[in-house]
């Protein structure tokens, strides 16, 4: 299908950037490019900017760069964002505090429903669908006074973890080497991120697609606990296994988001928990030593350098290094036992058209479809959707697939994943383990010709989504100087803030990221 956009983000771009007139003298320097969110904040709290210059700096970067460099990251852009921050501004102007993430201009990936922005999931057929509320966790993110910049381009439905490819709006390559993947399927998301396009970003993960595409891109990504952040309004792939992340460069900036993200919400049941077990602040553990004295293990097979490419193990091999420098002691070649009979493919439950159902009927009548499996008699779809829609076809979208299958019941229901995270849990206990490290992926970027035929590598897919665990990658090194690399940390249930409280640590001892080579600091 010939990808086709709604709205023209080159003319919208013009539209908006029209409208900017030159900042004031004592303002013109501030360069949003790589600044962290503390830096935008201390800058606008000092005078040194305002957040309509910051949105304009992001938006000038995304009319000079996505497309015209071929990226293709961006969806759709936003035309109340400068609204919002002149908003903003206005408000500091009168003396009023502003929430925890005030003028955090954000990249949302396009299955997070918003009000103002049409919610796609990489479908042509959804192109004109505008949700009449936000996502329950885009709306705190809203009430701590963060600014939608852009909806991002995704692997249509989220199918695809190898690359990021929709009907609605083409295929986006990754910032790193434009001829490389950025997997999938929130690799708008990353590329956007990685390119300078926001100060964060958010994506979705039910398997990889938060923690996959952030390692190819150089970004510290977050797979929360199962139930720490809320689902509500986001387009499902799997309800038992989604969850949304922050994706980031920096984990200070995760642990930021975070603390808006968690919380329980009634719409979500998974979330019943999550006031209760959520930290007070994400971001009060975070300290460089926080790895002396702790215990990760190695995780096997996972970290099996005879599984992998060798330069991504070298790499590995430094962090793991580098682990000991910091004062973690190591566990090698650590394994879950019976992990094989335990994590097995009848885990998975293929459950998209039901979960499809329960959402389009919380939409009523702004419902853009009946039933998921419709798209598949209007030809709106790519080749890469396909096979997913025709599995999805052979289920029903009636009846919760638990009712007739023990291996699609929800997750705290779910003998065999219940009994994979009892095996987690209790070996990590008997060996006073504090979390498990391996490579995010094993090999890298694929080209973007053959992202499909040289997928391989993924290492996020298994026991981290089966168990319901938190899990984060963080920057490692450069493949060949070039393309980016990432460890991955997986902990407890419920321990998001020690496990953000390791990777830290690592990311300030090592200092790996370093941004792409071909979207610098714009002429001023």
């Amino acid at each position: 299908m010939t990808p086709r956009r709604a709205v023209s983000i080159p003319l919208l771009l013009a539209m908006l950037l029209a409208g900017c007139g030159p900042a004031p003298p004592d303002r013109a320097h501030f360069e949003v490019y790589e600044a962290s969110l503390l830096d935008i904040q201390a800058a606008i709290l000092a005078g040194e900017t305002r957040c309509i210059d910051v949105v304009d700096g992001y938006l000038a970067r995304i009319q000079a760069y996505d497309a015209n460099r071929g990226l293709d990251a961006i969806s759709f852009l936003n035309p109340a964002a400068r609204s919002q921050a002149e908003a903003i501004d206005a408000a500091l102007a009168r003396g009023e505090s502003r929430g925890p993430l005030f003028c955090a201009p954000l990249l949302v990936k396009d299955n997070l429903d918003t009000y103002d922005l049409p919610t796609t999931t990489g479908s042509v057929a959804l192109l004109e669908h505008v949700p009449p509320e936000d996502a329950f966790l885009l709306s705190r993110l809203r009430e701590a006074d963060a600014i939608v910049l852009a909806k991002t381009n995704m692997g249509e439905w989220a199918f695809s973890p190898r690359q990021t490819v929709s009907s609605s709006h083409g295929r986006t390559a990754n910032a790193y080497a434009l001829d490389r993947t950025p997997a999938g399927s929130s690799g708008g998301t990353a590329s956007g991120l990685a390119a300078g396009f926001a100060v964060a970003g958010l994506g979705t993960d039910t398997g990889n697609s938060v923690r996959g595409p952030s390692a190819h891109l150089g970004l510290v990504g977050l797979r929360p606990t199962l139930g720490l952040v809320s689902r509500n309004g986001i387009v499902p792939l799997a309800f038992d296994r989604d969850t949304a992340g922050p994706m980031t460069r920096s984990v200070r900036e995760t642990a930021q988001l975070l603390n808006v993200m968690a919380g329980s919400d009634p719409g979500d049941p998974y979330t019943r928990e999550a006031d209760a077990r959520r930290a007070a602040d994400y971001t009060a553990g975070l300290d460089a030593a926080a790895l002396q004295g702790r215990r990760l293990a190695v995780l096997w097979p996972h970290a099996d350098p005879e599984d992998g490419d060798t330069e991504v193990f070298g790499l590995f091999s430094r962090a793991l290094a580098d682990l000991e420098r910091l004062g973690a002691t190591l566990l090698p070649a650590w394994r879950i036992p019976d992990y094989d009979a335990l994590l097995t493919s009848e885990l998975f439950c293929g459950r998209f058209r039901y979960d499809m159902a329960r959402y389009l009927e919380r939409l009523g009548d702004a419902a853009p479809l009946g039933d998921v499996v419709e798209v598949l008699d209007t030809g709106q779809f790519s080749p890469d959707a396909e096979a997913g829609l025709r599995r999805a076809s052979e289920t029903r979208a009636d009846m919760h697939p638990g009712d007739t299958n023990p291996n699609c019941r929800e997750f705290a229901e779910h003998q065999g994943r219940q009994a994979l995270l009892t095996a987690v849990l209790a070996a990590m206990d008997a060996d006073a383990v504090d979390a498990l490290v391996f490579p995010t992926w094993r090999h890298a970027p694929a080209l973007l010709d053959s992202a499909v035929e040289d997928y391989r590598g993924d290492n996020s897919q298994g026991l981290v989504p089966a168990a319901g665990l938190p899990a984060v990658t963080v920057p490692m090194g450069m493949l060949g100087g070039v393309l980016p690399a990432g460890v991955q940390f997986a902990g407890r249930p419920w321990d998001d803030a020690g496990l953000l409280a390791l990777a830290y640590a690592y990311e300030q001892g090592t200092r790996h990221r370093r941004p792409p080579d071909g979207f610098p600091p714009l002429d001023r």
